[in-house]
């Protein structure tokens, strides 16, 4: 059964074998991908809302502890994101999606079981937090293997498609969580509630149900995955094959670039909820945190779809000069010294900033397969050269595309360690933001010189 699920021959680049038979087969692999993709972000992100609750329950954390445990997950997952980066060439698309995602039970149910204890350590929860990281890394893993099922006239809406809807479970969680956490989802097989106490106010909670409301889409996606999807027999390669990568210039400005898009849409994700509650107290974060990462996931297939069109680097340089504009957005609407603000002009500068991330999170990822493509084929003259030259490309890319999603990764730690140091040292979080205006004009300037601009060097 298993060989059977191996695809000897591959050929998207050949219209006729695409309209005939890869068609088919790489959207029934795309449709299994996404909600495992969902999965994956929504357990990586679950404790950006977790933490909000944590204090009313009984947990004797203090700030920096809670800006922690929302921070390191994106940590974690960024690291893994550098292995996972690699492993589908190795071990097959089909097995690893289904081993990644099966992995996912093992913070979602550590998780919903922690939270019923008030006496359960920060080493403890931290730990947890750090295994959410799983859902992290199956981001690079995911579009590494997406890529090698489209052409290149097709793998901006594809990757967009994956990234895109996966990107859902970011806000997904932070629209669930809070329904689910109300009432006893799993009767009494889910545990005891925890009392809610704030001031006067007490309430029922489940809070476990935060990680337990999970477990039986992940088990339905892995099987999914199992019986569903392909390998690929042409994209085995080496990790020796794919470290070529590390000696490519446009792997690393790439990095960058992605960071600005992707680790922003990380970053501001894991940190909203509580930046939120930090400086508008009067506000439910709860109840309007959710629409920022909806937002940028919706956006990520326009950005590749876009892109497909008029060149991704063109869309990713508008998308950098709207970010420093939504940057000084967030600015003008902040409260100073505690006093005055506008949250709902802080909110749409916000969500204008979260829709960007995601254009921008698609354009980029166009520009990866570009790239490589063109490079390779440059000095490619034979029928014999250019179809290794496509394979070698297809190979780099896939690499690039997941070796840039783990460093653009880290971008999910920093910035919500950003608003809590901040904090810590100016008693806001207007140095954060400066600092990101000044990272935005960075990456304006590396996309228009290497990209962008006429006689580039790698236009795209």
């Amino acid at each position: 059964m298993a060989s059977s699920r191996v695809l000897t021959q591959w050929e998207p680049e050949n219209p006729a074998f695409w309209e005939q038979t890869g068609r088919k087969i790489a959207r029934r692999n795309l449709w299994i991908s996404i909600p495992a993709l969902l999965l994956a972000f929504a357990i990586w992100q679950v404790w950006s809302v977790a933490v909000v609750n944590l204090p009313n329950i009984g947990f004797k954390y203090s700030p920096n502890q809670l800006f922690w445990l929302a921070a390191v997950p994106a940590l974690s997952g960024a690291t893994m994101r550098i292995f996972y980066s690699f492993m589908v060439p190795i071990f097959g698309g089909r097995l690893w999606t289904t081993l990644s995602t099966a992995s996912l039970l093992i913070p979602a149910i550590g998780l919903g079981m922690a939270v019923q204890n008030p006496e359960t350590s920060f080493t403890h929860m931290m730990i947890l937090a750090l295994l959410c990281g799983f859902g992290g890394a199956n981001f690079s893993s995911s579009m590494a293997n997406i890529s090698f099922f489209f052409p290149k006239s097709e793998k901006g809406g594809a990757l967009g498609m994956n990234a895109g809807l996966g990107n859902l479970g970011v806000s997904a969680v932070q629209f669930l969580v809070p329904v689910v956490i109300t009432f006893a989802l799993f009767g009494a097989l889910g545990g005891e509630p925890q009392t809610w106490v704030k001031g006067d106010q007490t309430k029922q909670l489940w809070l476990q149900n935060a990680g337990f409301v999970w477990v039986p889409f992940i088990i339905l996606s892995a099987l999914a995955a199992w019986f569903g999807m392909n390998d690929i027999a042409s994209a085995k390669s080496s990790f020796a094959d794919q470290a070529m990568i590390f000696k490519r210039k446009h792997n690393w400005l790439m990095c960058w670039l992605y960071t600005g898009t992707f680790g922003s849409f990380l970053g501001f994700a894991a940190g909203f909820p509580l930046l939120i509650k930090s400086q508008f107290a009067g506000v439910d974060p709860t109840q309007y945190a959710f629409l920022g990462p909806l937002v940028g996931a919706l956006a990520r297939p326009i950005g590749g779809r876009l892109s497909d069109k008029i060149g991704g680097a063109k869309v990713t340089q508008l998308v950098f000069i709207g970010m420093i504009i939504g940057v000084v957005g967030v600015l003008t609407f902040l409260p100073q010294n505690g006093q005055g603000g506008n949250f709902w002009g802080f909110f749409a500068s916000f969500l204008a900033l979260f829709a960007l991330t995601g254009i921008g999170n698609g354009s980029t990822f166009m520009q990866i397969p570009a790239i490589f493509g063109s490079l390779h084929m440059r000095n490619a003259k034979t029928p014999q050269e250019q179809e290794t030259a496509k394979l070698n490309a297809n190979r780099e890319s896939a690499a690039v595309l997941g070796f840039t999603a783990a460093i653009a990764a880290y971008g999910g730690f920093l910035i919500p360690k950003s608003y809590g140091t901040s904090m810590d040292l100016t008693g806001g979080v207007e140095g954060a933001l400066y600092a990101f205006i000044i990272f935005y004009i960075s990456c304006v300037v590396i996309n228009w010189w290497y990209y962008a601009r006429k006689g580039a060097e790698a236009p795209c």
